[in-house]
């Protein structure tokens, strides 16, 4: 009989270096709290894959967080939060501004709610439903999604829940060209414009690609 080969847990080369520090100021407690919840739990309770957990700051909380420069003022509601990417990264670094986390999954509402309550970024409310169930009771002067729906399916489920000049900031990746493309009609339908941004974080990282959709 042979015994059983663990795999060494995966450690994240940026989990805890100065520049990621540096990058979330006096909100880092509150992102490293949910980052190692996350790395703990998240596979486990199937939010993340096994081989994200060693990549985890690069590839879901920087990403996340690069939404930050392009929201603006208001309320922020984020559509199809599952694990809390990236609306729990936001609310983390933003405590003075109200975030609704929208989910349809009672497993992963749950998670969202333990977040809150363990890491202390209490200026949450979630919301379980889809984008399009809940119109009656959120409205929101932004709304951010990332890897949820294509554009022209996001503006027309996410829309409703906008304030009459509110705008959709998403997290796309190198088809966001192809999708605005493919959006134009839509778009036009709902009085959109937008834009492309390259948006970074810290040295080494690469950049993310965010859409910016703005009522005219």
């Amino acid at each position: 009989m042979t015994d059983d080969v663990l795999e060494p847990p995966q450690i994240d080369p940026l989990s805890g270096s100065a520049a990621v520090r540096e990058y979330f100021g006096d909100t880092y407690p509150r992102v490293l709290a949910f980052a190692d919840m996350l790395a703990a739990e998240g596979v486990e309770r199937g939010l993340i894959g096994p081989r994200e957990v060693g990549r985890l700051w690069e590839r879901h909380i920087l990403n996340s967080a690069a939404l930050a420069p392009y929201l603006g003022d208001g309320r922020v509601a984020d559509v199809g939060s599952g694990a809390g990417l990236p609306g729990m990264v936001l609310a983390a670094m933003d405590p003075s501004r109200d975030y609704v986390l929208i989910e349809p999954m009672e497993r992963r509402i749950q998670w969202l709610f333990e977040v809150a309550e363990r890491c202390g970024i209490d200026n949450v409310l979630v919301v379980r439903g889809r984008a399009e169930e809940v119109t009656e009771s959120v409205e929101a002067d932004i709304v951010t999604a990332r890897a949820v729906a294509a554009i022209d399916k996001l503006v027309k489920w996410c829309s409703p829940l906008l304030s009459p000049h509110g705008r959709l900031v998403l997290l796309k990746g190198r088809s966001a060209a192809d999708e605005l493309d493919r959006a134009k009609y839509t778009l036009r339908k709902q009085r959109f414009t937008g834009e492309i941004h390259t948006a970074g974080t810290i040295a080494g990282v690469d950049a993310t690609t965010v859409v910016v959709l703005t009522r005219s």
